[in-house]
C-alpha cells in the first residue's frame, strides 16, 4: 500500500512541476479550455435529463423478481412432488 501511495504522490509532484513550468499564459488557456469544457458537459447532461423527465411515456413497469429457486421449482417434474422426493423448494 505504501508503494501505491508513493507512486500516486510521485506522480502528481511531477504533474505539478509540470504545471508550473508551463508559461502562465498556457496555464490560464488550459484552465479556460477546461472551464469551458465542463461547462459544456453540464449543460449537456442538463439537457438529457430535462428531455428524458419531459416525455409523456415515462412509465415505470413493475414486474416480479425471479429467483433460482423460482426457476428449479417450475422446472422440477410432476412425479418427484407425488412421490415425496427430498427436493427441496
Amino acid at each position: 500500500m505504501k508503494k501505491i501511495r508513493d507512486k500516486v504522490e510521485h506522480w502528481i509532484l511531477s504533474a505539478d512541476q509540470k504545471w508550473k513550468a508551463l508559461p502562465q499564459k498556457w496555464q490560464r488557456l488550459f484552465t479556460k479550455l477546461f472551464l469551458a469544457g465542463y461547462t459544456v458537459l453540464t449543460i449537456l447532461v442538463l439537457i438529457s435529463i430535462f428531455v428524458t423527465t419531459a416525455n409523456d411515456n415515462n412509465t415505470m413497469s413493475i414486474g416480479h423478481i425471479t429467483t433460482i429457486s423460482d426457476h428449479t421449482a417450475v422446472k422440477r417434474p410432476t412425479q418427484d412432488i407425488k412421490r415425496g422426493s427430498n427436493i427441496k423448494k
